[in-house]
C-alpha cells in the first residue's frame, strides 16, 4: 500500500496552500463566476470547508460497519446552485483549517488495517479509507488549481503580492 504518512501530510498542507491563494484575490472578483454555472473563487474555497462533515461521516461509517454503502455527493445535483455564495468566506476558511487539523489528527490514529477498510460506492469500483482520503487530497488540489486559474485570469484584476 502507498504511504499513508505522505497522504496525511498532503491533506495537512492543503489549507496552507489554499487559504493564501484566496487571500491574494482582489475583493471585486471573489464571487465573480467565469461563466454561468462555473464556480467563483469564493465558491471553490467554501466548498472545501463544506465537504468535511461528509468525510467525517464516511470515516465513522467505514470504521464501524463492514463494507457499507456510500452514496456519491455531487454539489451540482445535491445543493442549490447558489448555496456556496451565501456562506461567509472568512468563517469557511477558518472551518476548513480547523476541520482539516481535526481530520489529520484522527487519521494519524488509524492503524494499517483501518486504511484498507472498504465501502461500496455508487460511482467507483473500489473504495477504501485510503482511496477516500487520497480522493480528498486530489480534490483539494483540484480546487486550489481552479482558484489559481481564476486568480490569474488575464482579463481580471491582478492578485495582491
Amino acid at each position: 500500500m502507498p504511504s499513508t504518512d505522505e497522504l496525511v501530510a498532503a491533506l495537512e498542507r492543503a489549507p496552507a496552500i489554499v487559504i493564501p491563494l484566496v487571500r491574494q484575490a482582489n475583493s471585486t472578483i471573489l464571487k465573480r463566476r467565469p461563466e454561468p454555472g462555473e464556480w467563483s473563487i469564493h465558491e471553490n474555497a467554501c466548498h472545501l470547508a463544506e465537504v468535511h462533515p461528509l468525510f467525517f461521516q464516511r470515516l465513522d461509517l467505514m470504521l464501524s460497519e463492514t463494507n457499507p454503502v456510500i452514496r456519491s455527493y455531487d454539489p451540482g445535483r445535491d445543493d442549490p446552485e447558489d448555496a456556496l455564495l451565501t456562506l461567509d468566506l472568512d468563517a469557511s476558511l477558518r472551518r476548513f483549517a480547523d476541520d482539516r487539523a481535526r481530520l489529520v489528527a484522527r487519521l494519524r490514529q488509524l492503524g494499517a488495517a483501518d486504511w484498507t477498510r472498504t465501502a461500496r460506492h455508487d460511482e467507483y469500483n473500489a473504495y477504501s479509507i485510503f482511496t477516500m482520503f487520497r480522493h480528498l487530497a486530489l480534490h483539494d488540489f483540484h480546487h486550489a488549481y481552479r482558484i489559481e486559474e481564476l486568480l490569474l485570469r488575464r482579463d481580471w484584476p491582478a492578485p495582491s503580492p
